[in-house]
């Protein structure tokens, strides 16, 4: 047995943690098909961890097992990479504290005398699990692409997308909600273009205060301004030969946007008390938040900027349409933050991936990734629940039949046609694809009338025979 720190081959390989090592328990492993390495402080079998990948450990509690050390034994073992059995005496699972530490940190626990088929099988299950458990949550590249997380058709488009982005020059413009990842997608479309080994200089217009914007993208010479005691180089200017991200485009200031586009048009930029053009060769690829289309409508935006902007447009997919890759993502998360937690977490539960689903996520991924590493702080158990989650419940309001939903698009249909055929029951019934005498009946059973609400108003006292004539042949052939 060994109590170096030497790599072992982690297939088939169980770590005991014990103060002497146990001949004994070596031989009837060794017989099992297990190889053994043994580790006699927990600050030796963190190392051994870290350096072999062990998936399987045996942990010997002594019979008078106090809080220390179970404390001492924890701070190893709460490590996700390997599961533990706990070898205990016969009634010590009846101590509280033992009977805890087993619940919170250990995959199973066997009884002396314990060289039996019990213990062998106990770690094969370990084993089993956390093989499987690795291949499920590790964060791969088949999770998506482009270092995003995603298998849904909607990010499926994305990639395509970007890749179709990358081998151009021409700007991009990404929307998207808040905390979808479009700054992601700005740097996958980087890396996929010929800058890829250049700059990518990224700033978000709405953090910086209007009236030091423009000394931020274009830059100053010494003395260009109070406090400007030496040369700065702005960010359009470093990004030479790269490419400029400009995030949350829609909260520049109208002033600032006037000076953009002049390098948008020019390539030049010119220092804040400089006095001359200087050259820059930067790809631009903004985003926002911002419905840019209606702040152009307002006036908020300059359209002839919008134009240079919006030249590739990608359309980030808000979470609430990925529904397919939230059990994806939460998973990612946990595996990104599971150590954080004071307890070694197995996974979800059902019930907290049911919650998930059933939750809109007006903060899309950030919100979820937010969500999960807060719930894996705040568990108690071994796996994250709905209540772990915080999640206010869903409101799904009464439920709808088949039969209801149909009623109502059929209605719907038939309402939107007569609007735009102003009401004339003839073209109506030829765009919807049907005789006359169905529109009326239909109308008649969805409870439509012949003609607008103020128009059936302003007629009351004064109806045409005709129409009185219509309406009673329309009844005769419902």
């Amino acid at each position: 047995m060994t109590t170096t720190c030497t790599p072992v081959d982690t297939e088939r390989t169980v770590l005991c943690v014990s103060n002497s090592p146990d001949q004994e328990l070596v031989d009837f492993l060794a017989a099992s098909g297990w190889q053994t390495v043994h580790a006699k402080s927990t600050a030796i079998a963190e190392r051994m961890i870290e350096r072999g990948n062990i998936k399987v450990g045996l942990v010997q509690l002594p019979d008078d097992c106090t809080s220390q050390h179970l404390s001492a034994l924890a701070s190893c073992m709460r490590r996700v990479e390997t599961n533990w059995v706990a070898q205990i005496v016969p009634g010590q699972a009846d101590n509280e504290l033992v009977s805890r530490f087993i619940l919170d940190y250990c995959f199973d626990f066997v009884t002396r005398p314990w060289l039996n088929d019990r213990l062998v099988f106990a770690l094969g299950h370990a084993h089993g699990l956390s093989s499987l458990r690795q291949t499920c949550v590790a964060p791969e590249a088949s999770l998506g692409r482009h270092g995003m997380v995603g298998q849904c058709e909607a990010m499926q488009q994305l990639y395509r997308r970007i890749d179709k982005c990358g081998v151009t020059e021409a700007p991009v413009f990404v929307a998207g909600e808040s905390g979808t990842g479009k700054e992601l997608t700005a740097r996958a479309i980087h890396e996929r273009s010929p800058r890829a080994g250049r700059a990518f200089v990224a700033i978000n217009c709405a953090a910086i205060p209007p009236s030091l914007l423009q000394a931020e993208l274009f830059g100053h010479e010494r003395g260009a301004f109070t406090g400007a005691l030496q040369r700065k180089i702005g960010r359009i200017e470093s990004a030479h030969e790269g490419t400029l991200f400009l995030d949350e485009i829609g909260d520049m200031p109208h002033e600032c946007q006037a000076v953009l586009l002049r390098f948008l048009q020019e390539g030049t930029i010119e220092r804040l008390g400089g006095n001359g053009p200087i050259n820059v060769d930067a790809r631009v690829i903004s985003a926002t938040h911002v419905d840019l289309d209606k702040a152009v409508e307002d006036g908020r935006f300059r359209s002839d900027l919008y134009h240079r902007l919006c030249v590739l447009r990608l359309v980030e997919p808000p979470l609430r349409e990925r529904a397919g890759d939230i059990k994806l993502l939460a998973n990612y998360a946990l595996s990104m933050y599971r150590q954080d937690g004071a307890r070694k977490l197995r996974g979800l539960s059902s019930d907290a991936i049911v919650a998930m689903s059933n939750y809109p996520w007006p903060g899309n991924v950030r919100e979820l990734i937010n969500c999960v590493r807060r719930a894996v702080v705040m568990s108690e158990g071994r796996f994250i629940t709905a209540s772990d989650l915080g999640l206010p419940e869903a409101d799904n309001g009464p439920a709808v039949t088949l039969a209801e939903i149909r009623s109502k698009a059929e209605r719907d249909a038939i309402e939107h046609a007569l609007q735009r055929h102003g009401y004339k029951l003839t073209e109506t019934a030829a765009e919807l694809g049907i005789s006359r005498a169905t529109l009326y009946r239909l109308m008649h059973t969805n409870r439509l009338h012949q003609e607008p609400a103020a128009a059936r108003a302003s007629g009351a006292n004064g109806g045409t025979g005709a129409d009185d004539e219509a309406e009673r042949h329309a009844s005769s052939l419902v």
